[in-house]
């Protein structure tokens, strides 16, 4: 079956009002083939458009339609992207999916290496798989921003850590986004004694060389479970070693900001974290571009808290507890005693050891079901449970174990209130404000 065959039309959109019929197949807008997502949504952003239908008979048939510019057309496909996910062709020797342990649900091992989750919902790619139709098709559709996993731009060094030949062609790549204006945001994952020290000092030179089009770069140390039988030998940082990661990041970007008025190179919370080091104020993260790579995340969780806790009237709230990684409870115990003090209650921080990935795993977003149970069960949790919502599957309640929310709730005998990564909604949670 065709992917651009159409599976519903919206009522009362412009495609149902232009007579847009569910079962025909999108071939052409504005004479322009109809591939996938990318060229449905570049080339029906225009207030006039002539659509060329394939009917469910054979026959072809042509439609205009008229809408506001940039609305919706409203026309639903049969996968998002109008085609399949393309999975990664690397052999990374961090790869973290390679990491997994076996028997977990399905859809965990698959990797995607793909541009159009790129720039559609901000996934990170190598650019390995890519062809020069495909690179050529980003720079006419003008595809920005994309984000790109450099990890190294010598090339020798790049292709052995993503196992693939093409690695190499990274910069060359880059350069030509650059050239037609395309930008960029880039992620380092730091392996000690790989691509870090000198190394990442190279990587760094060679992507400011590109500012603006390379607009941020974040580096994150590797992270390294207990099921690495067999893969490369990797070691996790040790407080030296990140501290001094985040020595070389610093300095560079001091240099960056003197130059371009940007920091652009940070280091995640977890560098800071495992150095010993406080992490660096609000106003070091600028627009905190990088956030979802862990760059900043604690400070602006702070941040915002603080600002709703000095908007926030003395309270008498229900007793609580919240769970949350290793490395970053001493940082939410701060938050939650602050919070405690002023609604009148008592409120508990419990760091969760990950048994289920090893204990090099400190973040809180791979914490599991199982593992929540297993280390709270007993324990003083107060009426109520609060965790941040990373742990959980997107949009479900469901941990990476498939431990569900309510099995936690029922083995724990309190219940269970995911909290997003916001200081607002943290206060708004510990307060029991409605949110």
């Amino acid at each position: 079956m065709s992917l651009t065959k159409i599976e519903s039309v919206d009522p009362h959109s412009p495609a149902q009002r232009a007579g847009v019929r569910a079962g025909e197949t999108l071939l052409q807008v504005n004479g322009h083939p109809i591939v996938d997502v990318l060229d449905y949504k570049y080339y029906t952003y225009d207030a006039r458009l002539q659509l060329t239908l394939l009917e469910e008979s054979g026959g072809q048939r042509t439609l205009r339609v008229r809408k506001g510019e940039g609305e919706d057309l409203g026309l639903n496909f049969p996968t998002y992207l109008m085609d399949k996910a393309r999975s990664c062709a690397n052999r990374c020797v961090f790869c973290f999916v390679d990491q997994l342990p076996p028997g977990m649900r399905e859809s965990l091992y698959f990797k995607d290496d793909d541009a159009r989750l790129s720039f559609l919902m901000g996934n990170y790619i190598t650019l390995t798989n890519l062809s020069q139709r495909e690179i050529q098709r980003i720079i006419d559709l003008r595809v920005s921003p994309i984000n790109i996993s450099v990890h190294a731009t010598n090339p020798d060094l790049r292709a052995k850590l993503l196992g693939h030949r093409n690695g190499g062609a990274l910069m060359g790549h880059m350069e030509r986004f650059a050239a037609a204006g395309i930008t960029m945001n880039c992620q380092i994952v730091a392996c000690p004694g790989l691509n870090d020290g000198a190394e990442l000092e190279r990587s760094m030179a060679e992507l400011a060389a590109l500012y603006p089009q390379v607009n941020s770069v974040s580096v994150v140390p590797v992270g390294l479970t207990r099921h690495r039988q067999g893969l490369y030998p990797l070691r996790p940082y040790t407080a030296a070693q990140a501290a001094a990661t985040v020595d070389l990041v610093e300095g560079y970007g001091r240099r960056c900001l003197a130059e371009h008025g940007t920091t652009l190179f940070w280091c995640s919370d977890e560098f800071y974290l495992r150095a010993g080091r406080p992490i660096p104020p609000d106003s070091y993260y600028e627009d905190y571009t990088q956030l979802e790579n862990g760059v900043g995340m604690l400070r602006l969780l702070r941040h915002e808290f603080d600002l709703a806790l000095e908007d926030a009237e003395e309270a008498h709230a229900a007793p609580f507890s919240t769970a949350c990684g290793v490395d970053a409870a001493p940082w939410i115990e701060e938050i939650v005693d602050r919070a405690a003090a002023k609604c009148h209650t008592k409120g508990k921080v419990y760091p969760i050891r990950n048994d289920f990935f090893g204990e090099t795993i400190t973040v809180s977003g791979l914490i599991t079901g199982g593992d929540l149970i297993a280390q709270l069960k007993g324990k003083d949790l107060g009426a109520r449970l609060l965790l941040p919502v990373n742990m959980l599957r997107h949009g479900q309640d469901v941990f990476l174990d498939d431990v569900t929310v309510s099995d936690v709730e029922r083995a724990l005998g309190v219940p269970v209130q995911p909290v997003n990564q916001d200081g607002w909604e943290l206060c708004d949670a510990i307060f029991e404000r409605r949110l």
